[in-house]
């Protein structure tokens, strides 16, 4: 299997060269195909080989971020013998990378998946719809440097389904909107033209929405285990535990991975993805009387004109106004942490300075 057929591009080349140049030893490049806990399993041109990070690369790592993901372009050092692990040295840097706050966490993040082209949002359509929680996805794929394409599944169990992608297309404009259906097969080619050969697609969603029936279609077998929904409530169950990516016939890749119910906003550029996510609001506020406006209680806002009037939900508004304060929530937390770890950086040095001034006194 080449390189160029998993995603290598110029930009790893030049991004190899440079790491070659500074170690040591011959390393040898790979992707992170399979990710299941701890262990992880990279593809490099030859084979593939179980892999662990190197005590180096998890010392350097600043967090649990700059550690290896599943779509990661990683630099090896190959094990002595055949079956042996190999050992990361080094992350390469990332095209893009998808992530959400770990749940049950103010301040960490989680990866979800590296070097990206598409992120395609599957939603059920047997009682999942929820646009609310479509817009939080939406941001979320923005700020990842990815392209958003949500996939309304299960097309074949609902009425609707036509009403419902318009719904959708109205509240993230300009992004891709598809009605499929594993079972019956629709929709599943214009998902496959959408990640061509050697670009890469992940399916994100909650359990039970059909993202391993889907990837099952995709890949035309049954390679992953998929279950049924409980019939109580459409949720769905935690079938796939593990995330990986697969080659698809056509020479598209895609990775699956387990459903994920809370999707917290994590990152830099979030303020990017919510004007992205939320262009039409954006749109309206350059128009209000002040631009500190809250969109609330001030004079002269045309984000409340266009809510009075009809031309914007008030439910979108709220759900903007939720993420507008989680995003601002975040960036103090990420603040506060780069505060945190500069002062650390500072002790250290000044520690390792007065080291350095006793040595110099003892004449050592």
């Amino acid at each position: 299997m080449s390189l160029e057929s998993l995603g290598w591009g110029p930009d790893f080349d030049l991004a190899l060269s440079a790491s070659q140049s500074t170690s040591a030893v011959s390393l040898v490049p790979g992707r992170v195909v399979r990710q299941h806990r701890g262990l992880l399993t990279v593809q490099t041109s030859s084979r593939a080989l179980l892999a662990r990070a190197a005590g180096r690369l998890l010392h350097q790592a600043e967090s649990a971020e700059a550690l290896p993901t599943i779509g990661d372009w990683v630099l090896l050092q190959p094990p002595s013998s055949g079956d042996g692990e190999a050992l990361m040295q080094a992350v390469l840097p990332r095209r893009s990378v998808l992530k959400r706050r770990e749940a049950g966490s103010e301040h960490d993040g989680q990866l979800i998946a590296a070097n990206v082209d598409v992120v395609f949002l599957v939603v059920g359509l047997d009682g999942n719809f929820n646009p609310r929680r479509i817009e939080r996805a939406l941001t979320l794929a923005w700020n990842s440097g990815a392209t958003p394409v949500v996939l309304l599944s299960k097309a074949d169990l609902a009425a609707d389904a036509a009403a419902r992608v318009l719904e959708v297309q109205a509240l993230a404009p300009g992004v891709d909107v598809l009605a499929v259906s594993a079972k019956e097969g629709l929709g599943i080619e214009e998902v496959r033209s959408r990640i061509p050969a050697a670009k890469t697609g992940v399916l994100l969603g909650s359990s039970g929405v059909g993202k391993s029936t889907l990837a099952n279609r995709l890949l035309d077998a049954a390679r992953l285990v998929t279950q049924p929904v409980r019939a109580e409530d459409d949720k769905g169950r935690h079938t796939t535990t593990h995330r990986e990516l697969f080659v698809l016939d056509h020479g598209g890749l895609v990775i699956d991975g387990p459903g994920m119910r809370e999707l917290g906003l994590w990152g830099e550029d979030e303020k990017v993805s919510l004007a992205q996510a939320f262009a039409d609001v954006f749109t309206l506020a350059e128009g209000c009387r002040f631009n500190d406006c809250g969109h609330r209680n001030e004079p002269g806002c045309a984000v409340t004109a266009a809510v009075q009037a009809g031309t914007l939900p008030e439910e979108r508004r709220a759900n903007f106004e939720k993420l507008l304060r989680e995003q601002s929530f975040n960036a103090r937390q990420v603040d506060a942490a780069a505060q945190k770890e500069h002062k650390r950086a500072q002790r250290k040095q000044t520690l390792e300075g007065s080291q350095r001034g006793r040595a110099k006194r003892r004449g050592e």
